[in-house]
């Protein structure tokens, strides 16, 4: 967490040859997280560490769940800190999955995912509809001829937000639409 707003930059690929995964640079290019699917796409679990390997969330898909219900554990808590699961509306075009924090939804601050359909940014809100964190397609300079591919996205994240939990929440969302 820090004061200012902060860029990295999210490689949908995995270090570990012929794994699944993401990893994610700061914006001084050193890794600061990654997700290693060792050996499957799309698992029911899989664990944000950072670049010692120290895991920081572990991420389940909840049994029986049609809608991509995931829950967020901090390292070895049993209890899971947050959930996400698929609002049931769609608007506009528009994509919706409820974050719920503490996992009591009568008494909880509560984030929302916003994704647009046929594109690979979605955003993360807050009930009040403040930007917690964006992520797009990564962009060169305007006048640059390199292209990233899909697999390369970049995440901003607002001031005073927990970087590893956003990076928690953008995982899932990755596994909910099966990019990892």
């Amino acid at each position: 967490m820090t004061s200012k707003r902060e860029t990295f930059t999210l490689w949908m690929k995995s270090l570990v040859f012929h794994g699944n995964g993401c990893t994610v640079f700061d914006s001084n290019g050193r890794i600061v997280y990654r997700i290693d699917n060792y050996n499957k796409k799309s698992s029911s679990e899989v664990h944000l560490m950072d670049l010692q390997g120290k895991v920081l969330f572990s991420l389940r898909k909840k049994k029986f769940s049609l809608c991509g219900h995931w829950n967020g554990y901090k390292m070895d808590e049993e209890i899971p800190c947050f959930e996400v699961r698929k609002n049931g509306q769609v608007l506009w075009g528009e994509l919706k999955y409820d974050i719920i924090f503490g996992c009591d939804i009568a008494d909880s601050e509560s984030y929302r995912i916003v994704a647009l359909p046929g594109k690979p940014g979605f955003k993360i809100v807050s009930i009040e509809k403040r930007l917690i964190a964006e992520v797009k397609q990564k962009q060169l300079s305007s006048n640059s001829t390199v292209q990233f591919g899909d697999d390369v996205l970049s995440l901003v994240v607002e001031p005073h937000v927990d970087h590893s939990l956003v990076m928690a929440i953008v995982t899932v969302y990755g596994l909910i639409q099966h990019r990892l």
